[in-house]
């Protein structure tokens, strides 16, 4: 027996209602955001001269393991340098005042993300405090290009303009 009128109309509107639901349950846990209610977790500064593809909501990561994120990127409108604000977990508090922060890729073409390694101070940073200690991201295109086009160090001694048995090297321009 079919089921008609109001009923199937029902049944219909809520598998429909559903699946939206579900959708944007998905979309929203796609993104990297966190919805907390404010939370316990605190905000730090890093300054780099270079931030490669770092991107707003890129994970902050100490051994591997997230921590944070990327809250925020700015410009220093007087050094030019990136501001990067990072968003920190309240139970990673206690983060010592040499930490140092690097920018590292996941692989080869993966996404950028913050690399903080602890330092040994017995002081630890607070909120809103600059982490000091910074390394820029690597530009993988440049340092390949730089490789392939002899700008690297340990070129191929065979192109070397040097002389290899202490002879003086041939002229490069013909001569009369």
């Amino acid at each position: 027996m079919a089921i008609r009128g109001p009923r199937l109309e029902f049944s219909v509107g809520a598998f429909l209602l559903l699946a939206l639901a579900s959708l944007l349950v998905l979309a929203v846990a796609s993104t990297n955001q966190r919805w907390g209610l404010g939370g316990d977790g605190y905000e730090l500064k890093a300054r780099f001269s270079q931030i490669g593809q770092l991107r707003k909501q890129a994970p902050v990561k100490i051994g591997g393991v997230t921590v944070g994120q990327v809250a925020a990127i700015d410009l220093d409108p007087v050094k030019f340098d990136s501001i990067v604000t990072l968003r920190m977990e309240g139970k990673f508090k206690d983060l010592p005042a040499d930490t140092s922060a690097g920018i590292l890729t996941s692989g080869l073409l993966g996404e950028s993300y913050i690399s903080l390694q602890p330092g040994g101070d017995p002081d630890v940073l607070k909120a809103g405090d600059e982490i000091v200690f910074t390394q820029p991201a690597v530009d993988l295109i440049q340092l390949v290009g730089k490789y392939m086009f002899g700008g690297g160090a340990g070129g191929d001694a065979a192109e070397s303009n040097e002389p290899h048995d202490g002879a003086a090297a041939p002229a490069t321009e013909p001569q009369p």
